[in-house]
């Protein structure tokens, strides 16, 4: 089977700076250098993932900590192909590789420009990536909604793998409008979460998305309807988005900078979203890291925290690890 996988939105052949006007691409390789990517067809795509996700071991619920997942990844602003695959195969080596895996993980591969002047077309850019990442979840859920008929069936042809997203930087308002987009075409019709761990990592998204009255709720609204548990991961250290709010939304805070705007959020005046929370990373830094925006993804106590989350740790024991809102010190690997 394949050690890294991708869905690419990209043209020129899955490396240009603009969106495809021929669609989606699907892409599979046992290295991450451009000229081994082999590039095989949607059918043929869901054909190996199906196949790599059933020889997941499988585990009862009791053993829910233990079971594999299936995770997209989508990079932030200003990754050329090259940057965002060895963005992909450091995360890979880190959390879906070797006994310890986590599962596999596929690349979602938008062309972010990273114009930090020109922060709207920015913006409007990765509005128009999200429709595509939309075909992916809707594909997801019709996938899902299968398995999941089957398993009422059949148990044995139960789903062995989660399925989790991960999303850094500006890569989490494509995830946004995209779920959005899905929750909305799909006419809201789930009776069971579409993604079980959703990672907000220094997301460049409004910090009271998920607060009832928010510009942009309805889209908070949608992402929490999909998703199992949703964890933010936060620092006011970080300069980069803090140049986001105060240049280009007029003073509103971003989620990866302040963490929630209300915690718990409220969906509506009486019904706190309790599968929101928020962690803030400060104290996991060094003193003068330079990019502390990207060292989530660097740094062990970070990354630590990641694995606990998409294992399904409760938030309850996390916590008790020292996984708090103003945690004073790394709690121990």
């Amino acid at each position: 089977m394949p050690k890294y996988w991708m869905i690419n939105n990209r043209s020129q052949s899955g490396v240009g700076p603009d969106i495809s006007t021929d669609g989606l691409t699907y892409w599979v390789s046992d290295t991450t250098d451009i000229n081994n990517w082999r590039k095989v067809t949607a059918v043929n795509f869901q054909k190996l993932l199906v196949a790599a996700s059933d020889k997941f071991p499988k585990f009862d619920q009791a053993e829910n900590e233990k079971q594999k997942h299936v995770t997209i990844l989508i990079h932030g602003y200003n990754q050329t192909f090259a940057k965002a695959a060895a963005f992909y195969a450091k995360l890979c080596a880190n959390l879906f590789d070797g006994p310890d895996s986590l599962g596999l993980c596929i690349l979602y591969d938008w062309p972010s420009r990273g114009s930090i002047l020109g922060y709207e077309p920015d913006r409007s850019h990765a509005r128009l990536c999200a429709h595509d990442l939309t075909d992916v979840l809707s594909a997801l859920f019709d996938w899902l909604a299968v398995k999941q008929e089957q398993t009422v069936n059949n148990p044995a042809k139960a789903c062995k793998a989660k399925v989790s997203l991960i999303a850094h930087s500006m890569g989490n308002y494509v995830v946004q409008k995209a779920m959005a987009a899905a929750w909305t075409r799909k006419n809201q019709p789930l009776l069971v979460s579409l993604i079980n761990q959703l990672l907000m990592v220094a997301a460049d998204v409004d910090s009271d998305l998920f607060d009832e009255g928010a510009p942009d709720n309805n889209d908070g609204n949608a992402v929490a309807n999909l998703t199992y548990r949703i964890t933010a991961l936060y620092t006011g250290r970080d300069t980069v988005l803090g140049a986001s709010a105060g240049l280009k939304h007029f003073g509103m805070r971003r989620l990866g900078r302040s963490g929630l705007s209300t915690r718990p959020p409220l969906a509506d005046a009486s019904s706190p979203t309790d599968n929101v929370w928020d962690v803030d990373c400060s104290t996991f830094f060094q003193q003068g890291v330079g990019d502390i925006h990207g060292a989530y993804f660097l740094t062990d106590g970070t990354l630590n925290l990641m694995r606990h989350v998409l294992r399904g740790f409760d938030r309850g024991v996390l916590e008790t690890l020292g996984y708090t809102r103003g945690n004073a010190w790394p709690p121990p690997q």
